[in-house]
């Protein structure tokens, strides 16, 4: 049975077995992954799997239930289950399934059609390592990993909602360790994207971590002090994701964000532009539709500064008083909630070296460590390391370090250089955030 057909039978499994409403998701997967290290295969791995979750409504209660395996069979047993759960369950006046248009197949080019074999992955992964172990410096190897994967999603409401696309990657990437005994310090790099043509060169992933681990060799810990910081871009999107979580719906309706007054005002400086795009073409998290069948469309989340919408499921939404604006994701096995897709700040207008140019004593943020950060309060404390700025130029690498913060005063001091890459699903260029807290020393 093709996916259309297979859902539509479960369906009518959950109809027949009582339930007023239901959904269901059929997430098809396959994946081949290599870890080399010095030389040695470390890991081959292969993986084929196939996930399938239902939820049903019984007035308003609500269960969801979720199974390894699609046979129609045991569609029955598997709906039966899920109403008789729904029954016992708490009412959420919340939950719902929208209506929602058949989807706009838009032209998302999202796999590219290959599938390496393991001797390809090898040596992918094999370039990286070497690239890495070539570099000055650098004295062992924690490996390197080369990998591809292709799922398809496939979702069908009770409403008469079917939608299905899929998504193809393919990653490189390698880990150096530079120095001996205690004084060793290591780094990384890596790479992936929906086509194998534009996956960043795998020697120029391993060389990159050779020179990023020998750069940091011998660190030294500052004395504490209140400086500019300059983001990384490795780093600086950690700063996006803070913001898009604290205008998650969810979070929101519950009043547990830093931000939840916030709408309509403007919380990152003027001129600063924050978009989630889920249709851009060949983006690492593009879809059509969201987890719920709402249609995907191109949103400026931040605009001029001003904050312009929350991220919104149908359940956080109806809670506010407001429509979903498509932002639903979901597993089998759990209940949708809100989450962003191909995540932007767009870029500034100066370069990196402009940026810290002016700064006489700042540090260069290169590696965060925990997540201190309070989404109630806004308060901000994570370890860190990277390299001081002394006079506008990297200086000596630093480490055993902790900048701290308020983070909406933060989004207020952010300054964006010219080096936006996409390359992660959430990017950022090089940030500079004034007036921080460095403990050290």
């Amino acid at each position: 049975m093709n996916s259309q057909d297979l859902l539509g039978a479960l369906l009518d499994a959950a109809k027949r077995a009582g339930a007023e409403q239901a959904d269901a998701l059929l997430v098809r997967s396959a994946s081949l992954a290599v870890q080399r290290r010095l030389g040695a295969i470390e890991q081959l791995e292969r993986s084929e799997g196939v996930d399938l979750g239902l939820r049903v409504f019984v007035g308003q209660r609500v269960a969801i239930v979720s199974a390894t395996e699609a046979r129609p069979e045991g569609f029955a047993a598997l709906a039966e289950r899920a109403v008789a759960m729904a029954r016992i369950v708490p009412e959420d006046r919340f939950a719902q399934i929208l209506d929602a248009p058949a989807p706009s197949m838009a032209a998302l080019d999202l796999d590219d059609g290959k599938a390496p074999d393991a001797d390809a992955l090898l040596a992918r992964a094999a370039l990286a390592e070497e690239a890495a172990l070539a570099v000055t410096g650098v004295t062992n190897s924690e490996g390197a990993s080369a990998g591809w994967s292709r799922g398809t999603r496939s979702l069908a409401t009770s409403r008469g909602f079917f939608g299905e696309y899929g998504r193809g990657s393919h990653s490189v990437s390698a880990t150096a360790l530079a120095g001996k005994g205690t004084g060793m310090q290591r780094d990384y790099d890596y790479a992936s994207a929906v086509y194998l043509s534009e996956l960043e060169d795998a020697v120029a992933i391993g060389r990159r971590a050779g020179e990023q681990a020998v750069a940091r060799l011998n660190p030294t810990r500052p004395k504490s002090a209140v400086l500019p910081v300059i983001y990384h871009p490795r780093v600086s999107a950690s700063l996006l994701g803070h913001l898009v979580g604290a205008i998650n719906g969810a979070s929101i309706a519950r009043g547990t964000s830093f931000l939840k007054d916030a709408m309509g005002t403007q919380i990152l400086p003027r001129g600063m532009n924050v978009w989630d795009d889920p249709l851009r073409p060949r983006g690492p998290r593009s879809r059509p539709f969201d987890g719920e069948g709402q249609a995907a469309q191109r949103r400026a989340l931040v605009e001029d500064g001003m904050l312009t919408t929350w991220l919104l499921d149908s359940r956080s939404a109806a809670q506010l008083g407001l429509a979903s604006t498509g932002h639903a994701a979901r597993g089998t096995g759990g209940p949708p909630s809100p989450s962003p897709t191909n995540l932007w700040l767009e870029a500034g207008r100066v370069s990196p070296a402009a940026l810290m140019a002016d700064i006489k004593l700042g540090l260069y943020v290169t590696e965060l460590i925990g997540m201190g950060v309070n989404g109630l309060t806004g308060d901000y404390s994570r370890g860190a390391a990277g390299f001081m700025i002394r006079d506008g130029q990297l200086a000596e690498p630093v480490g055993e370090i902790t900048i701290a913060g308020k983070l909406p005063e933060m989004f207020q001091a952010l300054t964006a250089a010219d080096d936006l890459e996409f390359k992660r699903g959430t990017d950022a260029p090089t940030l500079r955030v004034d007036g921080m807290t460095l403990a050290g020393a």
